[in-house]
């Protein structure tokens, strides 16, 4: 099925609302080896620091950043960034489980949350402003970041979302929800549909 596709400029609204920014970091790497590919370097800094250091620079505040597998080591390479830190205990049994803590986490004055993942390196902070922005202009309730035409991430959720991505099991985040209601924001990133499984990726 697909989805309908909105492009920027988006109009500015009467009064901005409050997005929260939610990165997940809580998994093992399975794909990538022995080591933990959070941790690895890109652009002089690991890979989950640089993620977060997005979302930092993007209209979104808080930013929470769920840790689980190896998450002394993870939350060490976050150290000195205005990032909230949440556990998610039950990380090995998928990404549902950090998006379920992570959407825990979003205060009660956010209108809809930004999750984004700790594997996307080369997401610039503009994409996540031209979610932020096309949510404000009223362009739909879930927001998937695309590049021609494709779907990747971030994705943005307004607040009617937050209970059924609670309820979210295994391995599937919130894609269910995007299927029946997304709408995708062409953003021109090609770092929306890159992320890093393997080595070469890098």
């Amino acid at each position: 099925m697909s989805l309908p596709v909105v492009s920027p400029p988006f109009d500015a609204p009467d009064e901005s609302p409050s997005v929260a920014g939610v990165l997940l970091a809580a998994g093992t790497s399975d794909r990538y080896g022995e080591r933990n590919k959070l941790l690895e370097t890109h652009d002089g800094d690991p890979l989950v620091r640089g993620a977060a250091r997005t979302l930092l620079a993007a209209p979104v505040d808080p930013v929470i950043v769920v840790v689980g597998h190896e998450a002394d080591r993870v939350a060490a390479a976050l150290n000195g960034l205005d990032v909230e830190l949440v556990q998610n205990d039950a990380y090995a049994t998928g990404q549902a489980s950090s998006v379920r803590e992570g959407m825990r986490a979003v205060p009660d004055r956010a209108d809809a949350a930004v999750v984004a993942l700790g594997d996307m390196p080369f997401v610039a902070p503009a994409t996540v402003g031209r979610l932020v922005d096309a949510y404000a202009a009223g362009a739909g309730d879930a927001l998937a970041a695309a590049h021609d035409g494709h779907r990747g991430n971030p994705v943005c959720f307004d607040r009617r979302f937050f209970d059924a991505l609670t309820d979210v099991t295994g391995d599937v985040g919130g894609r269910s929800i995007l299927l029946d209601h997304g709408v995708l924001v062409d953003t021109g990133d090609p770092g929306v549909r890159r992320d890093v499984d393997e080595p070469s990726d890098l």
